[in-house]
């Protein structure tokens, strides 16, 4: 007995169907596809400060490399780190949370200095339960990659554990043992080591393996990320976090750049490593131990060295990007983390790196999105680094997370030619005794005033940036009622956030 078949299905039934479905299958073939999510790049320079670049003014630093990305894309003015210190500005860039909210307010670990406060508790690193840019996107379907200083917690808390895919180098260290190989590691690889206090005396985990005497490593580290990228899965968009550890303390660099400074110094006539200096002060009513020197000059032939390393290995990332022939498919954001160190001059600007002076928190910015941002613009709009993260989405043709992304804002429509501001006020909470003088205080900038709130004697200073860039004339005796709007309205933000405030001595 033989088994029944399906029954054949006649020819003229085929035919029909086919007639039926052609303009369904035309009109799906004449739909665009949706557009490939872009490459994104986020590069993020340690302490670098505002005037520290060529096209930024500096005339003894060369930084070829990113005045020609600046030349391809537009160039941010009046762009802002959310504080003046690494750990905060940091956690604020991977969630979009200003650090106020996220209790993270101080580098990691915090100094701990006491005055006539004791200084605001704080998390010790960035909590597992806070959504940052890498768990988006990995979400989304990128390839998630930090290479580079991490500096947001200790074991538990690393770049593996906040949704990359792969760490290289990050850690609980804000700075390297030294910058040349094996990066103060004593064995093939960098030991682990439990919590505790010694943060800053371990090595740089997975770049010692493959390294060589001279070894620098801004070079490994571009290195290791070219690697990523030359490996990665063509139809799979990446991410690329790359915060460098240049141009952070220990300041080293090449001999033969050192000497290419050293002399070019003595050929501007500059006072190489001994810049003329002038006192810095914060508050007069702090005292005399509030005040801190900085160069006036930008001389120093080694950090210049170190600028230029950097500068050198942001090119070969652009090179890399061009040969792979995606360059044009990629976003690329270059900021630093905070103010330039004390090593370096800010002028025009005021402070440096833990003040909140424009010197502590204005930072050099270049974004590059190829075929929207018109090349060799500039942006007088300001901005934050809590924008990077609602900005990165919107790029990447994602819906904006506002409930995750608290005060961050995508600047988006900037890199389109829009000058609308973004931010009808910004704020700074820094409830401590920094390292580098500044004691606590809090700032809000609302149009061109800008208002500092110091704790310790409840004073403030006024300022209009229009005016006064470098912060020279305190005009808040001459402005009272402006003091008491922006007092108020910075009172009324620290309380939304439940910002950590200093704490009376018992």
């Amino acid at each position: 007995m033989k088994t029944k078949g399906p029954k054949p299905v006649k020819p003229t039934l085929i035919l029909l169907t086919a007639l039926l479905l052609a303009p369904l299958a035309a009109l799906h073939a004449a739909e665009p596809k949706p557009p490939n999510k872009p490459n994104v790049i986020v590069i993020l320079s340690d302490d670098l400060g505002w005037a520290d670049l060529g096209c930024y003014g500096s005339t003894f630093h060369e930084s070829p490399n990113l005045d020609k990305l600046a030349t391809q894309g537009m160039r941010f003015t009046q762009a802002y780190s959310s504080s003046p210190y690494c750990s905060p500005s940091r956690a604020a860039t991977m969630t979009g949370r200003h650090p106020a909210r996220l209790k993270i307010t101080d580098y990691i670990p915090s100094n701990g200095k006491s005055g006539k406060f004791l200084p605001a508790e704080m998390r010790m690193e960035l909590p597992l339960e806070e959504t940052t840019i890498a768990e988006v996107l990995r979400h989304a379907g990128y390839a998630t990659w930090h290479v580079g200083k991490w500096h947001l917690g200790d074991v538990g808390f690393y770049p593996q554990d906040q949704g990359f895919q792969v760490n290289i180098a990050g850690h609980a260290c804000g700075l390297p043992p030294s910058y040349f190989w094996p990066y103060g590691n004593p064995n093939d690889e960098a030991v682990p080591q439990p919590k505790g206090k010694n943060y800053h005396s371990r090595g740089v985990p997975g770049v010692v393996t493959g390294g060589k005497e001279g070894e620098h490593l801004c070079d490994r580290l571009t290195s290791e990320a070219i690697k990523l990228i030359e490996q990665r899965k063509p139809e799979q968009p990446f991410f690329l976090y790359l915060p460098f550890y240049d141009v952070h303390t220990p300041i080293m660099a090449q001999p033969e750049l050192i000497a290419k400074y050293r002399a070019k110094a003595a050929k501007l006539g500059l006072p190489a490593e001994k810049a003329v200096s002038t006192y810095e002060e914060g508050s007069i009513a702090h005292g005399t131990d509030r005040l801190r020197k900085l160069p006036e000059l930008q001389a120093n032939p080694t950090y210049a060295a170190m600028i230029e390393t950097m500068d050198t290995n942001v090119g070969r990332l652009m090179a890399k990007l061009a040969e792979l022939g995606i360059a044009d498919k990629t976003l690329i954001i270059f900021t630093s983390d905070n103010g330039g160190h004390s090593v370096t001059s800010n002028r025009p600007l005021r402070g440096g790196k833990g003040w909140l002076y424009e010197g502590g928190v204005r930072e050099p910015w270049i974004v590059k999105w190829p075929g929207v941002t018109k090349p060799g613009s500039t942006c007088d709009v300001p901005i934050i680094n809590t924008d990077i993260l609602p900005t990165v989405l919107e790029v990447a043709g994602l819906p904006q997370r506002p409930e995750l992304h608290k005060e961050g804002v995508s600047f988006a429509d900037l890199l389109k030619g829009e000058t609308k501001p973004l931010h009808d006020a910004l704020f700074w909470h820094f409830p401590h005794y920094g390292n580098h003088g500044s004691g606590p205080c809090s700032s809000v900038r609302v149009g061109d005033w800008k208002l500092i709130e110091w704790l310790e004697d409840d004073s403030a200073e006024l300022f209009n940036l229009a005016t006064d860039l470098p912060e020279k004339n305190d005009v808040a005796a001459q402005h009272p009622k402006i003091v008491q709007q922006l007092r108020e309205r910075l009172h009324a933000w620290r309380k939304e956030t439940g910002a950590n405030m200093p704490r009376p001595k018992p």
